[in-house]
Order: C-alpha cells, then sequence, then structure tokens
C-alpha cells in the first residue's frame, strides 16, 4: 500500500516504511506542497515547461529530491511528447523525445512530471521506470509498451514486475469527445448524461493484468488531480495555468 503524510515539510506518496525498505528502490509521486514556487504555480512546483520562476524550481526540485534521500546532481527527466517512446538511461540529462525512462543504473533518479496525466512507476528486479501515460499515450498502450523494457532489461517475467499508478484526473472528473472514449475499453468508460467520462488508470490495470502482472503488485494512489485542489494541480481545473507535479524512481545505490 501507498500512503500519505499530509503533515510532512514535503509532502509526497510513497509505499508504506517497511515495503519500502525492504524494495531496494525509491519511488514518490509529489504533490503541489511543500516548496517556493508563487500562485498560480505554488508551491512545489517541478516542471520547467511553465511560466514559473526557474530559480524556484530548481528550488523545489532540490528540496524534494533531498527529502526523499536522492542526490539532485544525479537526475534524469523526460521531455514527454505524448508517445510512447521509452529510453534507457545511464547518466543524468534531460531526454527530450520521449515519456519515460528506465534505467538499471543504482542512484539514477528518474522523474515524469505530470499535471492531470496518468503517471506510473516500474520496479522489476534491478531495473526502475519512470513513465508518463496520458490518454494518447495510453491509447496507443504505453503501459504495455513500458512493461516490455522493463521486463527485458530486467530479464524477468512480467508477474516480477510491480506498478505504482500516481495521482491523476479520474473517471469521477474526466470528461472526453465520443472519439476518444470509443477507443478504450467499456469498464474504463463511464457514461453520464453529458460527455462520457474516461479513467485511464483503469485502462493501465486491465491492460497490466492481462499482461501477466499480478494483482496485488499493482498500487494505485487512487488520488483524483482535478477534485483536489489544495493538494494537486490540474492542467484542465486550472485552465492550464499550473504547476507539475514528478513522479520518482529510482534504485537503491
Amino acid at each position: 500500500m501507498w500512503t500519505l503524510d499530509r503533515n510532512a515539510a514535503i509532502p509526497y506518496w510513497q509505499p508504506r516504511r517497511a515495503q519500502s525498505a525492504q524494495s531496494g528502490a525509491v519511488l514518490l509521486f509529489s504533490t503541489r506542497c511543500g516548496g517556493v514556487s508563487r500562485a498560480p504555480y505554488d508551491s512545489l512546483n517541478l516542471g520547467r515547461s511553465t511560466e514559473d520562476d526557474p530559480a524556484m524550481v530548481t528550488t523545489n526540485r532540490v528540496r524534494l529530491l533531498t527529502a526523499a534521500g536522492l542526490d539532485p546532481e544525479r537526475l534524469a527527466t523526460a521531455g514527454q511528447v505524448h508517445g510512447i517512446r521509452i529510453v534507457e538511461v545511464t547518466a543524468p540529462g534531460h531526454h527530450p523525445d520521449c515519456d519515460a525512462l528506465v534505467t538499471r543504473v543504482p542512484g539514477l533518479t528518474l522523474a515524469v512530471t505530470t499535471a492531470d496525466c496518468m503517471s506510473l512507476l516500474y520496479h522489476a528486479p534491478g531495473v526502475v521506470a519512470a513513465v508518463h501515460s496520458g490518454w494518447r499515450g495510453t491509447a496507443d498502450a504505453m503501459p504495455l509498451t513500458a512493461l516490455e523494457a522493463v521486463c527485458r532489461l530486467a530479464g524477468c517475467a512480467p508477474d516480477a514486475v510491480r506498478v505504482a499508478i500516481g495521482p491523476a484526473i479520474r473517471g469521477c472528473c474526466y470528461e472526453v469527445g465520443e472519439d476518444v472514449a470509443e477507443r478504450f475499453p467499456a469498464a474504463a468508460v463511464r457514461a453520464t448524461d453529458g460527455r462520457p467520462r474516461l479513467d485511464l488508470p483503469t485502462v493501465a490495470r486491465l491492460a497490466l493484468e492481462g499482461a501477466g502482472i499480478r494483482p496485488e503488485h499493482i498500487q494505485d494512489t487512487e488520488a483524483c488531480t482535478y477534485c483536489e485542489p489544495a493538494l494537486y494541480y490540474s492542467h484542465r481545473r486550472d485552465h492550464g495555468r499550473t504547476g507539475r507535479h514528478w513522479g520518482v524512481a529510482a534504485l537503491d545505490g
């Protein structure tokens, strides 16, 4: 199970302590709390693609990584183009033309940004991955593409992989057009009196379980970014002028 200490100086989602200590990896999802950015990016904005002060974004990144026991100088990030390209990384740096990062290098931190889109963290023996998967990437099977990359690098079967689903806009709030809804399983689409509502975590869970991941190995924060403005940024709710969270994965080292 994953927990969020809302009273911490920098609240972030992480596996329970015992589970985290045994895993050999640091995995977390940030909130918007505990940083230095001013409105409308208040306060822990981690995204450089915003109009926030870059110096404040840097301070926020250092604060979060330091709080999690990670080295801010050992960071790899993804540019995120709403595709399904995955890059294996062996050193710090920015990778502009991909939506997911995977590594087997201990101590190297992977981060993807979100503000409604789904983030997924994968952990297999000796391998971690951080994945950005909005509706386009999910429709194009990003959750399975990432799983295949992790299994290939770890040399393992899907039942050895664990996946965590971060805060994202959920089926309670995510209205989409009929043309988008029809690309997904009916179980992930809620009919309403108006536009259909899409639940991307359900899509991911169905795909990953169908590929052989054990149901108990898929953990979901169940947090909706749109529903809780005090805790999360939401691109849709905030009309595009908002900050960004991180999904972070690193092997101990």
